[in-house]
């Protein structure tokens, strides 16, 4: 007869789960600025449980904020956690809707714990015939109830993706006794983060051993009351069964505290209905776009199988399509190039045309038209183009560049394991760290993570740079393996049979308003240093043209002067001045010509630390100086130009009351967390919403230059003579026949000079110019 195969019921400690995910996770919020981070690892972890375990059925349980019938039997039962914080009971609270929507009933009961719902679940349902049982949980506390491989526990050892599985067996090796000894081993050792004392001044070696020798506690205090001796006989010392003799009521009230219970009053019974078949998966899908999950909807799909048929885009609306994509990131900035399924789930439609009607009647409610109309509309069709046209690659410089970063990687290798005296895996950060901080025994910053490591990221090793001649090769090992992954290979891996690279470029990539750029992403070519210099010279003009580069010259800090309207930096630029030089003169209150190289260089990180939010803790590590002498430098900045103070602290206020900032040409960007109760979160709802005008206006005014200089071009006749390739932080580059490239530059010039004078968009007249700095050469690397 064929053995029937088991099923599995698989219990989920609810509060662990959430409290491992909360603390793993960064602070998500969705749009409205509900904290969001530990739902979205809660149903993440669901996702994975269902996938790696498939259980038929799924069943909750939550702890109560009630005390339980410890914590009435040991007032001090868990007395030394921390309060827990006001952002994770928030999604405490919500984390019953994610359940609900996996279909997984959740249980409590007052005056129990989840431990004990758990342990009643599984006292009731282990005898059943072909049923597995599995415990999901974050902590190890449950470990007492795995029963051979009917019951086993799913726990989390870091984050919430290193998982393991413990069976008897796999208790037994990590611990050296049973399952049902975990009681008595916390009863002699105790437990901190519960708070049960044990018995006062026995460790974990201690109580492992007595536990191994005696086999409970029980039995451990029957021989100590027949014979003392028995103690000795079993390698304890006296002063070891003195303490077990004082503080044996201790041992026992801890046993009873660290057991779990068996009796509380729920009720459950196995669905007839395997969990999969039982979903509502519409339920589902509604939950995560509520939450706003959207890198899990397609984990949940392929999961359970859901086929979603929204109305698909017929090719003769692909146009209408983009530019419905960008217009609804007009109204929410930071759903960056949103997909059909997202626009559809956001406006609640089932049609592309009656999501657009609701969009474009938002945009003009918010008067957002016109920088759409204006602004974004024109410049799909030139970003088309920049990704169709392409931009041409030196093939045999990059192999070539290749082959030498193989060889420079080896030598690098070879000179660290001369150094270090050893030869390691120089990828391997536990390799690494026990390298550095144990064979070389130099003085780690921070702690052991829980490999036993300790963290040999960039900054670590920065900060141990004059500790040892081998941490400045390993920096360049990681510099030099680098560039040869991320951008030398990379690129090789794009060029298309025409020998050109066509990345996608996204005018609604950002948050700012600025441009993106992916496969590959050509933003984030190296700019300084000898390798870098060598990379962008494998970016080549096509035959018989020219590279054009068009650059705003400090384009930030003249933003910065026209929205404060700061009388001192409108001074600055007027008068054509060195902005840094200008501004560590007037900070340091000497003259021009006794501004050093290092004032200059303080002024510099200031007034970009001003224009990006950068608090008084990031400007000393930027500075290298201490917090002290940082806020004394922000203090006089803030002095010397007054308005950027008021202007920085009426751009929070009016965040605070109307939830977006603008830009100088009506650009929004929301900040819901301005008004969250948590403090964390508003104050960096703060920095960001003091630099987005900043930022914001900056994009729009490149976007505003690149719709003028193709008007301009094709007024010219110039159409087919000159092509956008990159677009990068500041800067235009145009592949240009070089036959017209001076007419070209001129033509680039002037548009990109008067973008305030022609903008489509009308502003006031503004007391502060535009620059531009240009270059031409055959590759990247020569224009200046």
């Amino acid at each position: 007869m064929k053995k029937t195969e088991r099923k599995t019921l698989v219990i989920l400690d609810a509060h662990a789960i959430i409290h491992r995910a909360y603390h793993a996770l960064p602070s998500f919020t969705d749009s409205a600025g509900n904290p969001t981070g530990a739902l979205y690892g809660l149903a993440s972890m669901l996702i994975r449980i269902i996938e790696e375990l498939a259980p038929h059925y799924l069943v909750a349980a939550y702890d109560l904020a009630a005390p339980t019938f410890r914590h009435h039997a040991y007032e001090a039962y868990k007395g030394t956690r921390a309060k827990t914080d006001d952002e994770l009971v928030a999604q405490l609270d919500r984390s019953r809707d994610i359940f609900s929507a996996f279909g997984v009933p959740c249980l409590d009961a007052e005056g129990f714990e989840a431990d004990d719902i758990i342990g009643t679940l599984v006292e009731r349902l282990k005898k059943e015939k072909n049923l597995s049982i599995i415990i999901a949980t974050g902590d190890m506390d449950t470990l007492q109830l795995v029963d051979d491989d009917r019951v086993r526990v799913f726990t989390l050892k870091k984050g919430v993706t290193d998982t393991v599985i413990y069976d008897e067996k796999g208790v037994e090796a990590r611990y050296g006794f049973s399952p049902k000894q975990l009681t008595d081993f916390k009863a002699l050792r105790g437990d901190p983060s519960d708070n049960i004392i044990g018995v006062k001044g026995i460790g974990e070696k201690t109580a492992t051993s007595i536990v191994q020798a005696f086999g409970s506690i029980e039995a451990l205090y029957q021989s100590l009351e027949k014979n003392p001796a028995a103690g000795k006989k079993a390698g304890l010392s006296d002063r070891i069964v003195e303490l077990l003799i004082e503080h044996k009521d201790d041992a026992f009230f801890s046993k009873t505290l660290a057991t779990i219970r068996r009796d509380a009053p729920v009720t459950y019974e196995l669905p007839t209905t395997d969990h999969t078949k039982a979903l509502d998966t519409h339920v589902l899908m509604d939950v995560m776009n509520q939450y706003e999950f959207r890198s899990l909807i397609p984990r949940v799909k392929k999961l359970f199988s859901i086929e979603t048929t929204p109305v698909q885009v017929p090719e003769s609306d692909a146009e209408l399509f983009r530019e419905t994509q960008i217009a609804f990131w007009l109204l929410d900035s930071e759903k960056t190039t949103p997909s059909l399924d997202v626009i559809l789930g956001s406006t609640k439609t089932t049609t592309l045309a009656d999501a657009r009607e609701i969009i474009f009647k938002e945009l003009k409610k918010r008067n957002l038209i016109d920088l759409f109309e204006k602004v974004e509309k024109p410049l799909i069709p030139i970003v088309a183009d920049m990704t169709r046209y392409g931009i041409a690659i030196d093939r045999d410089h990059f192999l070539a560049l290749k082959k030498k970063m193989t060889i420079e990687l080896a030598a690098i290798e070879e000179n660290i394991a001369n150094v270090a005296g050893k030869r390691i895996n120089l990828n391997s950060p536990k390799q690494l760290s026990e390298l550095l901080f144990d064979t070389l025994g130099l003085k780690a910053k921070g702690k052991r993570k829980e490999s036993g490591a300790f963290t040999t990221n960039a900054d670590a090793l920065v900060a141990l740079s004059d500790a040892h001649p081998v941490i400045p090769l390993i920096l360049k090992y990681r510099e030099t393996q680098k560039l040869l992954t991320t951008y030398v290979e990379a690129l090789l891996g794009h060029i298309k049979d025409d020998g050109r690279i066509h990345a996608t470029f996204f005018q609604d990539g950002a948050a700012t308003g600025r441009f993106s750029s992916a496969n590959p992403n050509l933003q984030n070519i190296p700019a300084r240093g000898e390798q870098a210099k060598d990379i962008r010279a494998g970016f080549i003009a096509g035959k018989g043209n020219v590279f054009v580069s068009c650059d705003y010259s400090q384009i930030e800090l003249r933003v910065l002067a026209i929205l404060s309207g700061d009388s001192g930096l409108i001074t600055i630029f007027k008068n054509n001045e060195d902005i840094h030089s200008s501004v560590a003169a007037s900070m340091f209150h000497v003259s021009k010509e006794q501004v050093t190289a290092d004032m200059r260089r303080v002024a510099k990180v200031i007034n970009f630390g001003i224009i990006f939010g950068m608090g008084v803790s990031a400007l000393s590590k930027n500075l290298g100086t201490d917090r002290a002498k940082a806020q004394e430098f922000y203090a006089n900045y803030f002095a010397t130009f007054p308005q950027v103070a008021t202007y920085l602290e009426d751009i929070k206020k009016r965040a605070h009351d109307t939830g977006y900032t603008e830009t100088l040409f009506g650009r929004r960007r929301y900040f819901p967390t301005m008004r969250s109760k948590l403090p964390h979160l508003r104050a960096f709802a703060e920095r960001m919403a003091s630099n987005a005008p900043i930022q914001g206006t900056e994009a729009d005014i490149l976007k505003i230059a690149i719709v003028l200089v193709d008007h301009d071009i094709r007024a010219a006749g110039l159409a087919e003579n000159v092509h956008l390739v990159l677009q990068v932080h500041d800067e235009l580059v145009y592949e240009v026949d070089e036959s017209v490239a001076e007419k070209v530059v001129g033509i680039i010039e002037r548009a990109m000079d008067g973008v305030f004078e022609r903008s489509p968009i009308k502003i006031p007249k503004l007391p502060v110019e535009l620059t531009v700095a240009t270059g031409i050469g055959r590759r990247l690397d020569e224009l200046k």
